[in-house]
């Protein structure tokens, strides 16, 4: 099988980064770059010389050395690209959100019905070899029952003007609290404030409420997401009744297991004999450590060569999209609880 010719609209930050990461693919061609932006455009090319380049995406779907789309524009932007692309009959990796509402979102999945194709959500932190420790960490059942995850995704970062903290954040730690938790969220929370710019939080608490698969008590999340914080923070910790783990992915030692918590003694005198404090050992897992970029653009390409279904498809894509709705809905009625169905 030949190399899949990839086209990649939209070539800022991010997108540039789909330029190396699919350049450096064996499998793969980036033949066409595309944006408004010359400078942009400009950068991309130094990265692949021998890529034909387009400031309107008409010009790349109009030809026929294309086999697949990544869509890296802004995610206003993106239900319409992702449906002109599939009418084409084209492969799509489209960016996080996959669309600002629900709606967006459904128009999308209307389309991929029709075309067949493969589309990938890029929630790029399911790619993570960390994040796949987890889930695997917690299928294991070694912490015991789950009791609260609580993330942090902060920084003193770029302003955007197209998306709040919650739906340029959010996407990642919903993503992977969606991916760790096997249950069904029931309600979502959210309070923030908008001090930078108007109507465009610039923090955001977030409180998600899930129902257990396999039943038992509600699981609890909150989630910290801000571009206004003194120091750049990307942390999930989650607490069983047995043993508790943080990934840290702004530090080299990714994970940390505690073999911390409490016991209950069989036997016990009085009440402060009724729970003790186990303070046990920390271990440090050693991780085979890879761009998870570049492993989600691999995944893109085999799920295009043998027709498999992406880790993060266009249902998984959806329930994220409804979620930033739910707390977006949240946000504006000052924290009312939102129940989800």
């Amino acid at each position: 099988m030949g190399r899949t010719r990839i086209a990649v609209i939209g070539t800022g930050a991010w997108g540039l980064s789909h330029v190396r990461t699919f350049a450096a693919e064996p499998r793969a061609e980036v033949s066409w770059i595309c944006d408004p932006n010359p400078a942009a455009l400009a950068r991309a090319q130094a990265l692949v010389p021998g890529a034909r380049v387009a400031s309107d995406i008409a010009d790349v779907l109009a030809r026929r050395d294309v086999d697949a789309v990544v869509i890296a524009t802004p995610a206003v932007t993106h239900p319409d690209l992702v449906v002109r692309c599939l009418a084409r009959g084209l492969h799509v990796l489209v960016e996080k959100p996959l669309a600002l509402s629900p709606t967006g979102a459904e128009q999308v999945r209307i389309a991929a019905a029709r075309a067949g194709t493969v589309v990938l959500v890029g929630h790029v932190m399911l790619y993570h070899p960390a994040v796949e420790y987890l889930r695997k960490l917690l299928a294991s059942g070694e912490l015991g029952d789950l009791f609260y995850l609580s993330s942090v995704r902060a920084n003193l970062g770029r302003l955007r003007s197209d998306e709040s903290a919650l739906w340029s954040f959010g996407p990642h730690d919903l993503s992977m609290i969606e991916y760790l938790v096997p249950g069904t969220p029931v309600t979502v929370t959210a309070r923030g404030a908008s001090y930078l710019q108007p109507g465009i939080a610039d923090v955001v608490f977030v409180n998600l409420e899930v129902a257990p698969a396999g039943g038992g008590r509600l699981i609890m999340a909150q989630i910290h997401l801000s571009w206004l914080n003194p120091r750049k923070e990307r942390r999930l910790t989650i607490v069983g009744s047995r043993k508790m783990v943080e990934f840290d992915d702004c530090s080299q030692e990714k994970i940390r297991l505690y073999d911390r918590g409490y016991d209950r003694p069989p036997e016990f005198a009085s009440f402060a004999e009724y729970l003790t404090i186990r303070n046990g050992d920390i271990y440090i897992p050693r991780l085979a450590m890879e761009e998870p970029l570049a492993v989600q653009v691999r995944h893109f390409l085999d799920c295009i060569q043998h027709g498999a279904r992406p880790r993060t498809d266009l249902a998984s894509g959806d329930r994220v999209v409804r979620l930033l709705a739910a707390a977006q809905a949240s946000l504006e009625r000052g924290g009312q609880p939102q129940r989800l169905s």
